[in-house]
Order: C-alpha cells, then sequence, then structure tokens
C-alpha cells in the first residue's frame, strides 16, 4: 500500500464533507463497515481497524466493528480482534477517550509491557507496529474509540489531526443512528414474536379447553345445594368480583369456574388457569407475572406471565392455598395495584382481570396458622361459593352417573345405557371422599370392563366404603385429611404402586403426578404404606 498524499485544507473539507455524507447514508453496520474498510482505513495509510464502543454499564469497552477477521493473518494462529469485554481504565482506551488529539501508539514498545489490553499483543503478533487511537464522540458524550493498525514503522506521522477528528465525530453520530435503527428493528421482532407466542399459547389453552369441553355448561345436579351454587353463580356472573370457590378435591371448582367465566361479559377471551400447586415456587413468580430475557439464569428469552394473557380477561388460580408466602404478598399487590411488573422489568404494565380462586383448604385456618396472608384472604373473600361433597347432594348421583355413563360410552363405542339397581345402592352407599372426579374415574373404569347393555359391577374400595346402615355421624368424625390419605393409597394400591404414567395414580385422580407427590409428602405417604414387603421367614 503507498504512502496517502497529504490533503490541503480544501481537499480536507471535501473529503470530510464526502464521508460525512456516506456516513450519514448508512443505515446498519454492513453500510458502515463497507465505508471504513474501502476508503477510511486507506485515506490514512492504515491497513486492520477496530471500533470500540463504551458498554452500558459504563465499566467496559467492547469491539463494534473491525476489519474482516479472514483477512488477518497472525504470526501464532490467534485471533487479534478478541470479541470480549475490556476494563475502561487499561492505560490505553482511557489514554483515548480522555485526549482531545489522536493517540499513536508503538506496538512493539508496548508488547513488552504487562498491564496493556490482550488485544495488543495479539495485533502486534499479526505485524502491525503502529496503532493510531481517536475519540468517538457523539456531541459531547464519549462513544468510543477508533483504532486504525498499520504493519509500517513510519505511519501516522504526517496525518493531519483536524480531519480525523472530523471524521470521528461523524463516526459517533453516524454509529448512534445505526443503534437506534437496530433497537427499533429488535423490538419490531420482538413484538412480532411475542405475538406469535400469545397466538400460540391461546391456541393451546383454545385446545385445552375444546379438550376439557363438556356437552352442559354448568354443574350437575338439582339438589337443593347445587340449586344454591347455581343462584350465587347467577348473582355474580355479570359482574367484575373475585369469586372464591372453595370445596373438597373433585367437587368440580373449575368447572364452576369456567361457568362463571362463560357466562360473563369476558366470555369472548380465553379464560387463563394456573394451578398453584403444580408449578415450583422457584418459577411461580415468572409463572404469574412473566421475566425479562436475561433476568435471571436460564431466561433466554423474555416470558408473558399469566396475568398479561388474562388481560380483559379471567384468571383462574387453581389450589390458592399452596401459594408460597412471599408470593402471596407479590399477588397482594398486583390484585390492589392491578399493574404487574416482570421480573428484570423496569416498568409495569397495567391489567384488567377478573380474578376467580379456588382452593380446598380452609383459609381461615391457614390465616390461623401463618400460612396464608390474612389481608390476601379478605382481598379473595370477596364473594366465596361453597361446593358440597358429593356425600352431601347424594341425589344427584343417578345424574352424574348417566352423564359419565353417556361421555364414556361415546368415546368407547360401547352402547351402555346406565347401571343396574344393585350398582346403584353401592353408588348411593359409598362416602366418596374423592367425590365427583372419583365418581367418573370408577365409571369409566367400569365400563371398560363391562360388555353388557348395564353395568352389573362396580369395584369400589372396599376400605372405606359405608355400608347402608351407617349414619352419616359416623362418616363425619372422619377427618379430612385421613379420608384423602386413604383414598389416594386406595388409588396408588389399585395402580399397583404407580405414581405417575398411564397406569398411575396420578391420572386416575386427574392430578398431576407433581402435585400428588407433594400430597403424599404432606399426608405422611410412603412407600412402605402401599408396598406389601415379603415377610421374614426364620
Amino acid at each position: 500500500m503507498n504512502t496517502p498524499s497529504i490533503p490541503d485544507a480544501q481537499n480536507e473539507l471535501d473529503i470530510l464533507l464526502c464521508l460525512s455524507k456516506a456516513i450519514g447514508n448508512a443505515r446498519n453496520r454492513d453500510d458502515l463497515w463497507e465505508l471504513i474498510t474501502e476508503q477510511l482505513i486507506e485515506l490514512f495509510g492504515a491497513r486492520y481497524y477496530t471500533i470500540y464502543l463504551i458498554n452500558e454499564e459504563a465499566t467496559s469497552y467492547s469491539p463494534f466493528l473491525y476489519s474482516n477477521e479472514k483477512s488477518i493473518r497472525s504470526l501464532t494462529g490467534q485471533n487479534p480482534v478478541l470479541h470480549q469485554e475490556y476494563p475502561i481504565g487499561d492505560g490505553v482506551f482511557d489514554k483515548a477517550i480522555t485526549g482531545e488529539e489522536p493517540l499513536v501508539l508503538d506496538l512493539q514498545r508496548l508488547a513488552r509491557q504487562n498491564a496493556i489490553p490482550a488485544y495488543i499483543i495479539h495485533w502486534y503478533n499479526t505485524g502491525v507496529k503502529k496503532a493510531m487511537l481517536i475519540r468517538i464522540s457523539n456531541g459531547k458524550e464519549p462513544k468510543g474509540v477508533l483504532c486504525l493498525y498499520s504493519l509500517k514503522e513510519d505511519a501516522f506521522l504526517n496525518q493531519r489531526s483536524g480531519l480525523l477528528k472530523g471524521i470521528a465525530d461523524q463516526l459517533g453520530t453516524g454509529i448512534s443512528n445505526i443503534l437506534a435503527n437496530e433497537t427499533v428493528e429488535s423490538q419490531l421482532k420482538e413484538i412480532k414474536k411475542y405475538k406469535r407466542q400469545l397466538e400460540q399459547e391461546n391456541h393451546d389453552q383454545e385446545g385445552e379447553r375444546i379438550k376439557e369441553r363438556r356437552p352442559h355448561d354448568k354443574a350437575i345436579g338439582s339438589s337443593a345445594s347445587m340449586q344454591e351454587v347455581q343462584v350465587l353463580v347467577s348473582k355474580v356472573v355479570a359482574s367484575t368480583a373475585t369469586v372464591l370457590i372453595l370445596g373438597e378435591t373433585g367437587t368440580g371448582k373449575e368447572l364452576l369456574a369456567r361457568q362463571i367465566h362463560n357466562s360473563s361479559p369476558r366470555r369472548h377471551r380465553l379464560m387463563i388457569k394456573v394451578n398453584c400447586a403444580a408449578i415450583p415456587a422457584s418459577l411461580m413468580e415468572s409463572e404469574l407475572f412473566g421475566h425479562e430475557k436475561g433476568s435471571f439464569t436460564g431466561a433466554h428469552e423474555r416470558r408473558i406471565g399469566k396475568f398479561e394473557l388474562a388481560n380483559n380477561s379471567t384468571l383462574f388460580l387453581d389450589e390458592i392455598g399452596e401459594l408460597p408466602l412471599e408470593l402471596q404478598t407479590k399477588l397482594l399487590r398486583v390484585l390492589q395495584e392491578r399493574e404487574v411488573e416482570r421480573i428484570g422489568g423496569k416498568s409495569v404494565i397495567r391489567v384488567n382481570v377478573r380474578i376467580i380462586a379456588a382452593t380446598n383448604k380452609n383459609l381461615e385456618a391457614e390465616v390461623a396458622a401463618g400460612r396464608f396472608r390474612s389481608d390476601l384472604y379478605y382481598r379473595l373473600n370477596v364473594f366465596p361459593i361453597t361446593l358440597p361433597p358429593l356425600r352431601e347432594r347424594k341425589e344427584d348421583i343417578p345424574a352424574l352417573a348417566s352423564f359419565f355413563i353417556s361421555r364414556y360410552s361415546a368415546d368407547t363405542g360401547k352402547k351402555i345405557t346406565g347401571v343396574s339397581p344393585k350398582v346403584m345402592e353401592q353408588l348411593r352407599s359409598y362416602s366418596w371422599p374423592g367425590n365427583i372426579r372419583e365418581m367418573e374415574h370408577l365409571i369409566e373404569r367400569s365400563i371398560l370392563l363391562t360388555n353388557t347393555p348395564l353395568i352389573t359391577t362396580i369395584n369400589l374400595p372396599g376400605k372405606i366404603r359405608i355400608q347402608p346402615s351407617q349414619t352419616v355421624s359416623e362418616t363425619e368424625a372422619r377427618s379430612l385429611e385421613d379420608v384423602e390419605r386413604e383414598h389416594i393409597l386406595n388409588m396408588i394400591r389399585l395402580s399397583n404402586g404407580r405414581i405417575s404414567g398411564p397406569n398411575g395414580a396420578a391420572v386416575k385422580l386427574r392430578l398431576p403426578s407433581t402435585t400428588l407427590i407433594s400430597k403424599m409428602q404432606k399426608l405422611g405417604i410412603r412407600k412402605g404404606h402401599f408396598i406389601d414387603r415379603p415377610e421374614k421367614t426364620d
């Protein structure tokens, strides 16, 4: 490369005007890379270049644009363009960023020093003799440094600093424009990605709703207790009041929540569901409120939380009694302020969400025990609805049995019309600790085992069967935990000790396996309780 001639003042102005126009027209890094590579470095007799920019935290800097790495031949095979962060006060960058004039460096002399950036040594190993650094600013704000590298010992001796400083100032403006364009393009891509994510989540949720949809739009039953429930539902569906559905496991709390949503003015939007017992506590905050990319280890992209997904719709918080205390505080704030903040986010997002919560726990007892916040309980307990257990509405058993028989007969292709009087008496006499969910599973299993138009046999768990001679008071003498524990044990035994999988107890109980395991731990159920151990022989 020939040493460039020194331009006079007029030529210098013409060059600056020409390059300024070209830099101003650069819309992306490729445009600027081509301009610097083909015009700027040759103008100053350089062979290679790197533009370093100050990082956002203002304590380090990183490469932004640089010469084609493939064209750089290193004597040691090491790449001189190290793609990493360097501290601003490294003895080179800080001198260039604070100096008014270009800084010329002798790499041979610098390479003998210890406290210098690693890329200086690597550039020296490519044969570079001299480097010239000039500050890049946008107005009065320093943005970074332009580094020019030459293979000649006498390089950068006769360069006019005015021209280089003028070009560096134009680069500062051009780079700021490019970064702004990249931000806009990135935001547009993110908006499209989030739109696709929302569409996919809505599609998945809609698929789940179609899958779980029943041919009825409200809970089955004409008993007096269920009529009271329906009266309460009719009074609350048109409002936005928070509803708290109480009842034992398997009483149909989710079905009632869907009935309320599907009868409300928000029925045209999808109801979003969160099972507070099925999601690990460490992930629950992200599930509810979302997170920004990079906000914690594993947050590789932004996540939209369930509150945002439920905006202008209904959020069903199932098993709310299982929510950890630290998240109860954050949930309370959202309910009070009607706004959420993603993990790692810098702004709040207003949401219009109707809350329906459900639990099988006695929340007043949980509050007294210090496991549930009293202020959150009062915030949720605006309009409570208690679903009665099946043992208190046995007059609804024939209608429920007829519905499940019709449903599962259609699924299996069998023509089963009902149950025998003996089976109906057994159904009426049973305590149903698992309520409607347990009944549904038993009917489904019986249909699979039946080859006649009527179900004549049903395998009720023997240990918790209630004979007609027993009174209700004898049944109620047992605690709910004891009944639930025994029912879970029976389901596990029926599953030959399997917890998860297609034939596991979790499927029979219609519970996620993680929820079942959590319940087993709380109830003190261990493997020895349901797996028979061989007796020792002398």
